[in-house]
């Protein structure tokens, strides 16, 4: 029987530079791209094709594109900086507020971080910030306390903040640092799928991330990308691409 194969298979990376390392699946993959390809030269003579040709260098590329977003497989794969530490820095977006005694207290003041506008809850216009002393439409934040002050004449009005504060006890947080020249992590891409009880598997020993995307898009899912290279590993091998027929 002839062997067939359906649908976006199953991609896995381990890193090489970890050690041991936590293996990580690409979660509700939409697709993998593996391109293997050559440069060739052509020898010509009196006529307008080739009489000879040469494969030259050589190269495998890669491409997943993948909707579930996991800090370790972005900190092991692509960074390869210390691991996710526990606590997120999260964004309060148009957090309603009004003016009184000429302050407002944002609610996570006690953990607040960084400032990101204030506007008027009304029709949007934005507040100016000042280092102190507002006058009219202006206001000054302190940002170790995370409260506002404003002039006297917004006492009543209701406007809208925008900050970012930290959460210590949820979530994961990759620091990203500036790095040397040449420093990357390594990793051992797996990709396998099956059809017809039929499988696929290609292993490729030695990869490098070059790009991740991560595109917004109106009513859609944001879908990261995940672009790669192979190369040879210590033993000079590539890998292995295994099927069924």
């Amino acid at each position: 029987m002839s062997m067939y194969q359906f649908g976006t298979g199953v991609l896995y990376g381990r890193s090489l530079t970890n050690t041991p390392a936590t293996p990580v699946r690409f979660g509700a993959l939409q697709g993998v791209t593996v391109d293997i390809a050559f440069t060739t030269k052509e020898l010509y003579s009196a006529y307008q094709f080739p009489i000879a040709l040469g494969r030259g260098t050589g190269k495998i590329t890669g491409k997943a594109d993948f909707a579930q977003f996991n800090a370790q497989a972005f900190n092991d794969l692509f960074f390869g900086l210390s691991n996710p530490a526990t606590g997120e820095t999260k964004t309060a977006q148009s957090e309603a507020k009004t003016v009184s005694a000429n302050i407002v207290t944002a609610t996570n003041n006690t953990t607040y971080l960084q400032d990101l506008g204030v506007t008027l809850a009304s029709d949007g216009t934005v507040f100016t910030r000042v280092t102190a002393n507002s006058i009219g439409q202006q206001y000054s934040c302190n940002e170790t306390t995370g409260v506002y002050t404003f002039n006297s004449t917004q006492n009543g009005v209701a406007v809208l903040i925008n900050y970012t504060y930290s959460d210590a006890s949820n979530g994961k947080k990759i620091s990203i640092s500036n790095q040397l020249l040449g420093n990357a992590p390594t990793f051992l891409a797996v990709f396998t799928n099956t059809f017809q009880s039929k499988q696929l598997t290609m292993v490729l020993n030695s990869c490098m991330s070059s790009k991740l995307t991560l595109a917004t898009k109106l009513e859609d899912f944001t879908i990261p990308s995940f672009d790669f290279s192979a190369f040879a590993d210590s033993g000079n091998n590539l890998g292995t691409l295994s099927m069924e027929e």
